[in-house]
């Protein structure tokens, strides 16, 4: 299982995913700064790896801590969350998890724990967060190979696998799925420009798990679907709206749109905790745009000429009319999405009911 990241005493862990898949380098984040760094800066990526490392930059900061009584701990607590909170605005797995820290924080506080019982409260919820992602991605993943023929050539788009999540992946924890199920899978991955997780990062873990791959640039995919050859489409999320409406790296909703051209069925793969029923649609689905330097340039090379603006942002919205089906971890839901979704997290306890 490649390890995405972890936890050594009081450090965290993580592949540095902008060296990939020229070089494997492990980044040793000592502080809750220096993590929020890396999910900033792309060194960590994905949705739920992102809220992995925000727990643990969290867990990590509050250990380090100097404080012996509860009201500074706890101000110390709330500042290492906001700056979490700060780094990447799309993605609702970041903010889910810094909610659950936030919870155990309380949890431990009402019941009178000590400074030190806070931080060992605060450490086990850290470490839950990403054995649960890993396990819910391998659940996922059986659910979601049940949808995938037999000899499926399976289009993908940007990277939604192990480096994604604590390991296994959603949309190729799908594709892993079926391969242990002993499907025949060819998978064509998307390059996903501007910054290249398709071709730097997917076909890397594919090549890795002797999955037959095949590297397209993103506007060869219309072009593949009219000639027949792709059977099914998956792709990850960074939040899913109430209504099915879907954020993933820009570029997918292009996809989705030559999938329902070709009658391609259009699968999105993520965790329940990617489902933010407080986001009512996807307009209301915040977009964050990132610098312009990943447009003009590719590694240190310059493509474009200078004074030309850039409109560089990081996701788009597929509409849930697009959407075959939503796999997670517990299931597969149908439309409308309004209905199946808070029925799921009703039956987690992630939502009341209605």
């Amino acid at each position: 299982m490649l390890p995405t990241i972890a936890r050594e005493g009081d450090v965290v862990v993580m592949i540095d995913q902008r060296k990939l898949p020229a070089e494997e380098v492990y980044v040793r984040c000592k502080s809750a700064g220096e993590v929020a760094r890396a999910i900033k800066t792309m060194v960590i990526r994905g949705a739920p790896a992102i809220g992995v490392a925000a727990a643990m930059g969290i867990a990590i900061g509050m250990r380090r801590s100097k404080a012996t009584g509860t009201q500074k701990f706890a101000a110390e607590f709330h500042k290492i969350c906001e700056q979490m909170a700060a780094t990447r605005p799309t993605a609702v797995n970041l903010f889910w998890a810094i909610d659950r820290m936030k919870r155990a924080f309380a949890d431990a506080a009402q019941a009178g724990a000590s400074v030190d019982q806070i931080k060992d409260r605060l450490d086990a919820e850290a470490q839950a967060i990403h054995d649960e992602d890993l396990a819910n991605c391998r659940a996922l993943g059986a659910f979601g190979a049940d949808v995938v023929p037999s000899d499926a050539r399976v289009l993908t788009h940007c990277n939604a696998g192990a480096l994604a999540t604590a390991g296994y992946g959603t949309a190729l924890g799908v594709i892993r799925g079926a391969v242990e199920k002993g499907k025949k899978i060819a998978v064509f991955a998307d390059e996903t420009r501007p910054f290249l997780q398709g071709a730097r990062l997917t076909a890397w873990e594919l090549v890795r798990d002797g999955i037959d791959t095949t590297i397209i640039t993103d506007n060869m995919t219309g072009a593949l679907m009219r000639q027949g050859k792709v059977d099914l489409v998956v792709v990850g999320a960074d939040r899913i709206a109430a209504n099915g409406d879907t954020a993933n790296k820009i570029g997918t909703y292009g996809v989705a749109v030559l999938a329902r051209e070709h009658n391609v069925p259009f699968y999105v793969a993520a965790p329940l905790s990617t489902i933010d029923l407080d986001t009512p649609d996807g307009d209301h689905i915040p977009i964050e745009e990132r610098s312009a330097r990943e447009v003009t340039h590719v590694g240190g090379s310059q493509i474009a000429p200078d004074g030309a603006r850039v409109w560089n942002p990081a996701f788009d919205v597929t509409p849930h009319r697009l959407i075959a089906g939503i796999i997670t971890e517990r299931g597969i839901f149908r439309p409308p999405y309004s209905e199946s979704l808070r029925k799921a997290l009703a039956e987690e306890r992630l939502v009341p009911s209605p």
